[in-house]
């Protein structure tokens, strides 16, 4: 346990560049090793100050490098799969970022190649779980003193979507991780989707279906609901209400620094999910090398990836074709208990 951990970090944009500064500066236990980008500039940038750090084109050639004991994989989702098979066939743990794997028939080969190696490797990247806000409502839940939820009404705005982001990607992107939050939250998967839509904001870019509300329903009798709005202009906020048989409970209102001057208050509301979530990262990273020290993996599973997929797959669909479209499971391999990660 004295050892720091070697982490090769796989990606060295905005995320990868912040897990990079967070191993370095705040998690303990750990230290980049080796880091891989195709923009070699970018992440000889992302590490300058650090010492012992190798940098490669290319993400086999970082988990091959010399000290790495683990994975961190902060890449374009379209490349999570290669270099989670890569990491599984060295016997890596990993952390990697979400989605999993974009589509859903890839993120099952990831469940079918990690059954195969017959232990869990894998801890997928949904930080929510890590929040103090979510983690008190899942306690607050689980403990049974509302009684039984039957709903759940979920927000998700940003300030503004990037260049290149479609009305798929509300789903398949932004709506995923309440995908995550709700099956933990609640202890159940979710069965079939529903996305009704407003007509588009008029800060939208054109042809972007933005807001929209998406509605699912669970195995337990539950109903979810997500207003996601990724051009509101005015802040990132993620809320979240459950409503049980005997009461309610509701996180996410910003309890920030409120300025009052020239006969007027004024609140901060957070600009992006960085600020928002700063401490659910960190502790989500160094609960991963906690565990990965002690031999153990906790957290998200590659199952909980897969079933992310698939609900993000069904949402799709829903918003394309304006119906009700059911969600489809593969059996559940014997390797993921039957609340694998949805129950911690």
């Amino acid at each position: 346990m004295g050892d720091l951990l070697g982490v090769a970090v796989l990606g060295a944009g905005h995320m990868g560049a912040d897990h990079i500064r967070r191993l370095d500066q705040v998690v303990s236990g750990a230290r980049v090793v080796a880091v891989a980008d195709p923009d070699v500039e970018r992440a000889k940038e992302a590490v300058a100050g650090l010492t012992g750090v190798s940098v490669h084109p290319d993400a086999e050639a970082a988990l091959d490098a010399p000290g790495v004991a683990a994975v961190l994989i902060a890449s374009p989702g379209p490349a999570h799969e290669e270099a989670l098979l890569a990491a599984f066939a060295r016997g890596l743990p990993v952390l990697c970022e979400k989605p999993m794997v974009p589509d859903s028939t890839g993120a099952l080969r990831i469940v079918e190649a990690e059954t195969r190696v017959g232990r869990r490797l894998a801890q997928i990247g949904f930080m929510r779980r890590y929040d103090t806000e979510y983690r008190r409502l899942k306690a607050l839940l689980d403990g049974g003193s509302l009684g039984r939820p039957l709903m759940l009404h979920c927000t998700h705005r940003n300030v503004s979507s990037p260049p290149d982001f479609t009305s798929a990607m509300l789903v398949n992107s932004s709506v995923s991780h309440e995908i995550d939050a709700a099956r933990w939250l609640l202890g159940q998967e979710l069965t079939a989707v529903t996305v009704l839509r407003p007509a588009p904001s008029s800060d939208a870019p054109a042809g972007l279906l933005d807001p929209q509300f998406v509605l699912f329903e669970t195995d337990g009798g539950a109903l979810v609901d997500v207003e996601v709005f990724v051009n509101c202009g005015f802040g990132y906020q993620v809320r979240c209400e459950a409503v049980c048989e005997r009461g309610s409970a509701r996180i996410g209102d910003e309890h920030t620094m409120v300025v009052t001057t020239g006969g007027a208050a004024r609140e901060e509301v957070p600009q992006d999910y960085l600020v928002r979530f700063t401490a659910a990262y960190d502790r989500e990273v160094q609960a991963w090398v906690d565990a990965t020290r002690r031999g153990e993996v906790t957290g998200a599973s590659a199952w909980d990836g897969y079933a992310s997929s698939v609900v993000a797959e069904a949402g799709v669909r829903a918003l394309e074709s304006g119906g009700r479209v059911t969600v489809g499971l593969a059996p559940r391999p014997d390797l993921y208990d039957p609340c694998a990660g949805v129950s911690r």
